[in-house]
This record gives C-alpha cells, structure tokens and sequence, in this order.
C-alpha cells in the first residue's frame, strides 16, 4: 500500500506505519489478555448469534491491522485535524470497551461505550471519505463488526438485566 503524500520521505512513513501498528495491536492485546472473559461472561445468557470464543481473537487482529493503517494515513495526511481527532476518540472508547465490560461486568454501560464508538467510526468514515477514501473504506469492517458487537452487547445486557426489587 502505498504511503500517502505528506511532509516526509518513505523512510519516516515506513518507521510512523510500525509505530501505529505497534501501539494498536499492542494495546489491543494488553487489554484483551488483561480482561480476557472469565467465569462472569462464561455464565452470562447470551444470544443465539453469538459468535463461538475463538472468532474474537482474528477479527480483531485483522480490524486493528486495518485501524492502524487507517489512523497511520489520516496522521500523515492532517494530524491536527478532526478525522485525526475522531479516530484518537475511536481507539479510546475501543480500548474503554473491554475493562467496562468484562473487568467492571457492566453490559449496560459497555453498551454506551460501543454505540458511542460506532457514532465516532461512522463520523470518521465520513470526515475522510473524499480526502482518503482508502482509510474511510479501512474502516467500513470495523463499522460492520461493531455494529454486529453492539446488537450483541444489548442482548447480552438485556438477557442478563437484574430483576428489580418490588416496592
């Protein structure tokens, strides 16, 4: 994939390219390893359509590969600008979304998180899509994947809703 054109030569892309891909995968996988699902989400009622555990793992490999290419370009192209900032803003909630949800063992409030993450990706494919559409179309799976995580994370939250206590 070729570098877009910016302030600097093939060399300082190359080098900004595997900081990206570091720093996301990286994170990524700290967090995944550190909130990885326990005896709480293995007991959780959850949907038909939920996918079986080792799919998680590959998508998420794949996706994160594509957000770092998406964020590397976006850095290149404009660094101060809004697209830069939505996708700091994406990969925050994306790295908030684990700890709230398998460390805290808050679906609802996960569920925020997730719907706030998918409004911040569909604001950064959108603030890209005539300036670089490579990084907005790098980002409509991870949209789709999102979109299906928070279908998800809602019947999770719904199947599992506390009963509330008569007054």
């Amino acid at each position: 994939m070729a570098a877009p054109t910016g302030d600097g030569g093939s060399t300082w892309h190359g080098a900004l390219l595997a900081v990206f891909l570091i720093v996301v995968i990286g994170v990524g996988a700290v967090i995944g390893a550190a909130t990885a699902p326990g005896d709480w989400y293995a007991a959780l009622e959850k949907p038909a359509f939920n996918p079986p555990d080792q799919v998680f793992a590959p998508v998420w490999l794949t996706l994160y590969v594509m957000i770092a290419i998406a964020g590397w370009r976006t850095f290149i192209r404009a660094r101060s600008s809004g697209a830069m900032k939505l996708w700091y803003a994406q990969m925050l909630l994306n790295w908030s979304w684990s700890p709230v949800f398998f460390t805290l063992h808050m679906p609802w409030l996960a569920f925020v998180v997730i719907v706030g993450m998918f409004a911040v990706i569909i604001a950064f494919i959108a603030a890209t899509r005539r300036r670089d559409p490579v990084s907005a179309w790098l980002f409509v799976p991870y949209s789709a994947w999102v979109g299906f995580a928070s279908v998800l994370n809602l019947a999770i939250a719904i199947l599992n809703q506390r009963p509330r206590s008569g007054i």
